[in-house]
């Protein structure tokens, strides 16, 4: 048995995963902004396994306050699962400061107050495992992702330092990369759009309404998306940044191919700025 700290659970992948887990018998700390709807999802059979906590993620001591309960509450945490966040679908320039900050005090900040308050336990422990859910538009972007995508590399980032920062403590750190998975994502109020347009972008129009009819139609399978992130930490063998589904995979290797014939036709001024010795 082992102690789950998961965000964002209320729908989606995060709904998905706290319902397999409980089925294998888990201890699952499950933060969402709202309980009942957690709750109603996943019925009744959780027993004292499951510890709903209604959760504003950027609120750093209300964060620390969930972690330390669900600490005192099952004996410490084994798996930190960093899930929430939403989508937003606009022009760089119609994006507004606000949608900017709310994006990533919720995806970037609120991430990070989880780690702050979760990484002291697993450093004295000297074990933990830590798996932050990004988005293959967090290895690439796309025209009208701009937000999203920034908010994703950003946690790309983070993950990255933190595998090496704390790899000598025996905490392990995976960064999951679904491609388009069959949620509510593309619904508001999981997918956010500009209180305004700005005429010219109506190619970012067009995309943004096939991305409305998408739902639906989407590849990925949300219950085996969980069944893979599960995978992941149980066999601790899984790469840092782990592709889940094969439009994911098909996407991160045009992503490949791209920067690699950029970086290499970047060569020759590159080379120009080097001190030369006399």
């Amino acid at each position: 048995m082992s102690t789950w700290f998961v965000t964002g659970t209320s729908r989606g992948i995060g709904l998905e995963l706290v319902r397999r887990l409980l089925e294998r018998g888990d201890n699952v700390a499950a933060t969402t902004r709202s309980i009942p709807r957690l709750t109603d999802a996943l019925g009744s059979g959780s027993g004292d396994r499951l510890l709903p906590l209604a959760l504003d993620l950027t609120d750093e001591a209300a964060v620390a306050a969930a972690v330390s309960q669900a600490e005192d509450r099952f004996g410490g945490i084994d798996v930190v699962v960093n899930n929430a966040g939403y989508g937003f679908l606009g022009a760089v320039e119609e994006t507004s400061a606000t949608e900017v900050r709310r994006m990533f005090e919720v995806q970037v900040f609120g991430a990070w107050n989880v780690l702050r308050a979760v990484l002291p336990g697993m450093r004295v422990a000297r074990r933990g495992h830590i798996i932050n859910v990004s988005s293959v538009l967090g290895l690439t972007a796309f025209p009208g992702w701009a937000l999203y995508c920034s908010a994703k590399y950003a946690l790309e980032g983070i993950s990255d330092a933190l595998a090496g920062e704390v790899a000598g403590f025996g905490i392990k750190v995976n960064v999951i990369e679904p491609g388009y998975t069959r949620t509510d994502f593309l619904r508001p109020p999981a997918l956010g759009l500009p209180e305004g347009h700005v005429a010219g972008y109506e190619d970012i129009r067009a995309m943004t309404e096939a991305h409305l009819a998408m739902p639906g139609t989407q590849l990925g399978d949300p219950a085996k998306v969980a069944a893979a992130i599960i995978e992941v930490a149980a066999s601790g063998r899984a790469p840092l940044h782990q592709l889940l589904g094969s439009d994911s995979y098909a996407i991160a290797q045009d992503r490949i191919k791209a920067l690699a014939e950029d970086f290499e036709a970047s060569r020759d001024l590159a080379a120009t700025t080097d001190i030369t010795s006399a």
